[in-house]
């Protein structure tokens, strides 16, 4: 007969309820606090369906009444040094968190409704609306709300796609030396969503101050928590990943705020995250002033059993009964957050003229203006100001052959040495002695503490990092072991990272340096040789660099961690081994953004590759001496940053064109960029466009499948012999 034992988690599951007596003891200076912000919240959001109901806002407007306790209650105990993020319903997390950051203390009364608290109010309501005035000038509407001077790091419409960034600012946070936590807000939809489930993880391992705040109202849209998992109390995954949890009712404002000074101080102790999981209810659908029950999905009857709980009932209930107000006073405060929020619509709206009485418009002043469409998707680069530019040709260094992997390495650790921000992490980098290409050796042996090994959770360090680089503090330098695991962290890469500055107003940098290796013609198969570059330079607000020498390596990694855009630096593995001239001593030069380098020249034909293929050009114009090329080595991919003035100055020379490439048709990024040679150059071309590029198929484990689905020197020395012939 087996023998079996009773395990426990090492972490506790509290269920925290309030009694009278701690009404009785709250601070009241807290109560009328929260009392105010609460009642600010609903007017605000009240109004703001107003307008969607009148079809004034465009786009989604997802209301948070009846949810107001849970962000009130947890953002008292939050500091100026605290950060919050949120989910697409945020206004009223952020609204109490930009409230903290401007209300002028009031003790003894209710706190005002200052000409700050207005600005507030008025700026959100326009960003809500997509105005020009808004905290994101219009771009973010209703989920995208940053105000990064409060603390308010940005709401997201991917649902859980903010949360591994709220690690980023816990990680900040606990290496500048604070005591600063951050909350990220969350529903229960989010909590069965991978990178939610990896950051629990990667927090607990890191000990990050970071709450996980799950706003559980029962509904993913029209779906029932019951319906989505075995265990519908959601705090439960806390002790599982040995995170200390609470479980309190959100409509008790004060109960949620007691949960969260618990919950604070066992993170600014230095003990890691916390989740509270805070059971709340929202009074209408998804979107707009229609009830759930409109909807069929729940009944009157629930609805009305929620509404009875009301958290602003339920404070000024307990205001009244202990005196802290009085009635009338309460109704002053409501007749005056009313009075303000038509204030402000009247300075945003206007009569339609010869339209009927009270259908208005948005003024036109207010809106932005179209030509900032396109403004801030990737800096201006000042930030590169007064850099030291070299070319191997100009160089005044020594030079010596190197060998590509070990300036990988070494340029790195200078950056580290000179700049203490750079923090370096991804999936084994920091163990087998660098990495498992040796990438990281330098580092590791000078900056141990700053070469950070992850678990194998690529959503969760790559939006950690995202996180990282929206705060400012820290610069961080991720690996992606193979170019194909960019897939599992899309959202993070693509979503949040590359459209960050966009989406927040054009203002917020995002110091983001991904390195990822390129394996095609190692065996490793379909899964691990993709040549991402096709797919990476569809996100705009990506910056995209592709070295082939050791020389050029040490330049555009530079340039990249000096950049205030992410950039995606690729190495094809190819190169690793290589050896080339590269700088002795001297790893501090830059190579410009948007500069090509000429490889070769000549008059027949003008050839455009990069990464490892400009080797196998070289190649194959030394076995086809007949044709006289220029080879224009990129550099520089994604469209903002490639170098056209190299391109039409060698194609106004030849007037033909080749380009080549590795890879799989499929995720071609020669296929945009000879399409868009022809409609730029079409009038300086004898031929159309010619390509060199892998098969069809991703690259196989079959050693002779896998050569024949992709490009090498053969494929380039044929096309050339083609040309010669042609």
């Amino acid at each position: 007969m087996p023998s079996r034992k009773k395990l426990t988690a090492a972490s506790p599951w509290i269920h925290l309820t309030t009694r009278p007596a701690d009404w009785d003891a709250a601070d009241p200076d807290t109560v009328r606090d929260m009392l105010m912000r609460t009642l600010w919240i609903r007017v605000f959001e009240e109004y703001a369906l107003e307008l969607a109901s009148a079809g004034l806002t465009h786009g989604p407007v997802h209301s948070s009444i009846g949810q107001e306790g849970g962000a009130v209650g947890s953002a008292l105990p939050l500091t100026g040094a605290d950060m919050i993020n949120g989910s697409h319903r945020g206004h009223h997390q952020f609204l109490a968190k930009a409230f903290g950051h401007v209300m002028t203390p009031a003790p003894g009364r209710l706190p005002e409704l200052t000409a700050d608290v207005r600005t507030v109010l008025s700026r959100t309501l326009s960003e809500i609306c997509g105005l020009a005035d808004g905290y994101c000038r219009g771009r973010g509407g209703s989920m995208h709300l940053r105000w990064a001077e409060a603390g308010a790091m940005g709401t997201n419409a991917i649902v859980g796609g903010g949360v591994p960034q709220a690690l980023g600012y816990a990680f900040n946070q606990l290496r500048s030396g604070t005591d600063a936590v951050s909350v990220t807000y969350f529903g229960d939809g989010a909590v069965n969503i991978g990178s939610v489930l990896e950051s629990f993880n990667l927090a607990a391992a890191w000990r990050l101050p970071v709450c996980f705040f799950i706003e559980n109202n029962l509904y993913a849209v029209s779906t029932h928590v019951d319906r989505v998992t075995r265990e519908p109390r959601l705090s439960a995954r806390g002790p599982g990943f040995g995170i200390p949890s609470w479980r309190v009712d959100g409509m008790d404002p004060l109960a949620v705020r007691l949960t969260t000074e618990e919950a604070v101080a066992h993170m600014r102790a230095g003990h890691g995250p916390t989740i509270i999981e805070a059971e709340v209810y929202r009074y209408f659908h998804q979107n707009g002033a229609y009830p759930g029950s409109a909807f069929g999905y729940r009944s009157k009857d629930e609805e009305e059993s929620w509404r009875a709980r009301d958290p602003l009932r339920l404070l000024k209930e307990q205001a009244l009964r202990r005196e802290l107000i009085t009635a009338e006073e309460y109704e002053a405060r409501h007749t005056e957050i009313t009075a303000c929020l038509r204030s402000v619509g009247d300075e945003l709206l206007e009569q339609i003229p010869g339209d009927k009485p009270g259908r208005r418009r948005f003024r036109a002043d207010k809106w932005p203006d179209p030509g900032f469409v396109d403004v801030g998707i990737l800096g201006d680069l000042s930030e590169l100001d007064g850099s030291r530019y070299e070319e191997e040709t100009a160089f005044g260094g020594e030079l010596a052959e190197r060998r590509f992997i070990d300036v990988v390495g070494e340029v790195m650790a200078r950056r580290m040495e000179t700049d203490a921000s750079v923090v370096l992490l991804g999936e084994d980098v920091d163990g087998l002695k660098g990495g498992t290409n040796g990438a990281t050796r330098k580092p590791l042996e000078m900056f141990p503490d700053r070469v950070l090994g992850t678990p194998i959770s690529e959503n969760a360090f790559a939006g950690m990092a995202g996180g990282m680089a929206l705060d400012g503090r820290f610069r961080p330098v991720v690996e992606f072991m193979y170019a194909d695991f960019m897939w599992v962290a899309a959202d993070q890469l693509f979503n949040q990272i590359a459209k960050a500055r966009h989406m927040f107003g054009g203002d917020s940098p995002v110091p983001l340096v991904l390195r990822s290796k390129l394996a095609a013609g190692t065996g490793y198969g379909s899964q691990h040789s993709m040549d991402p570059a096709g797919v990476l330079t569809t996100a705009p607000g990506l910056r995209v660099a592709a070295p082939s020498t050791p020389f050029d390596y040490v330049g555009l990694m530079n340039t990249a961690l000096a950049c205030d855009d992410p950039v995606v630096v690729l190495e094809h593995v190819d190169l690793y081994p290589t050896k080339g001239p590269g700088p002795v001593d001297d790893l501090d030069y830059r190579i410009p953004i948007g500069s090509a380098a000429l490889r070769r020249e000549g008059g027949d034909l003008t050839i455009i590759s990069y990464l490892s293929m400009v080797r196998h050009c070289l190649e194959a114009l030394d076995q086809v001496p007949g044709v006289d090329a220029d080879l224009v080595d990129l550099r520089w991919l994604d469209r903002a940053s490639l170098d056209w003035q190299t391109i039409e100055t060698s194609v106004k020379k030849t007037n033909r064109v080749l380009v080549v490439e590795q890879g799989a048709r499929g995720t071609s990024y020669g296929g945009w960029l000879a399409d868009e040679i022809q409609r730029r150059l079409f009038d300086w071309l004898d031929a159309p466009v010619e390509r060199v590029t892998g098969s069809v198929a991703s690259p196989s484990i079959s050693k002779v499948l896998e050569r024949a689905a992709i490009a090498r020197t053969e494929e380039v020395a044929a096309a050339l012999r083609a040309f010669a012939s042609s």
